[in-house]
């Protein structure tokens, strides 16, 4: 009888921790988005012939879901933020890790920073937010905090309660 019961324990936590989505990070924007979260995608997405690492956004007071891209290179970093408002990249190097207008290359598929909804003034503040080479999970948290703040203000981004 203990062997059935320790076997059917041993299923149940298997069964959930293969299952359940894992969040790598959590944490505040101090904006009206609230709390986000960060979880590692299902599936790598493509991007110039390149499997790329995907991790998603979501935000405690907006249903909208946020989709960063990282591009590696052997010297720097990029990484493409796209929602349903906006898209930005964000770079680090040796030197900096800072805000960026998506590359020309990216534009051609379908990733384009328009100024419909990018709060400019926000935008020049964070061309520079630290000192180069951070690890992916610390670059996904700064894009968390940072990225609501590039949006400008709508009442359609966020939720009441």
């Amino acid at each position: 009888m203990k062997k059935i019961i320790t076997t059917a324990v041993l299923i149940l936590i298997i069964g959930t921790a293969t299952f359940a989505k894992k969040a790598v990070a959590e944490g505040k924007t101090y904006s009206a988005l609230g709390n986000y979260r960060i979880e590692k995608a299902d599936n790598s997405v493509q991007i110039n012939g390149q499997d790329c690492k995907a991790f998603k956004i979501s935000y405690e007071n907006t249903p909208m879901e946020v989709t960063v891209i990282v591009m590696k290179d052997k010297k720097s970093r990029k990484y493409v933020v796209s929602s349903d408002k906006l898209s930005i990249q964000y770079a680090w190097n040796e030197y900096y890790f800072g805000v960026e207008r998506i590359d020309k290359a990216l534009s051609d598929q379908g990733y384009k920073t328009t100024d419909e909804h990018l709060n400019r003034a926000e935008y020049f503040h964070q061309r520079v937010l630290s000192p180069g080479l951070l690890m992916d999970r610390e670059s996904a948290r700064m894009i968390a905090a940072f990225f609501p703040l590039l949006l400008t203000p709508d009442e359609s981004f966020v939720a009441e309660k």
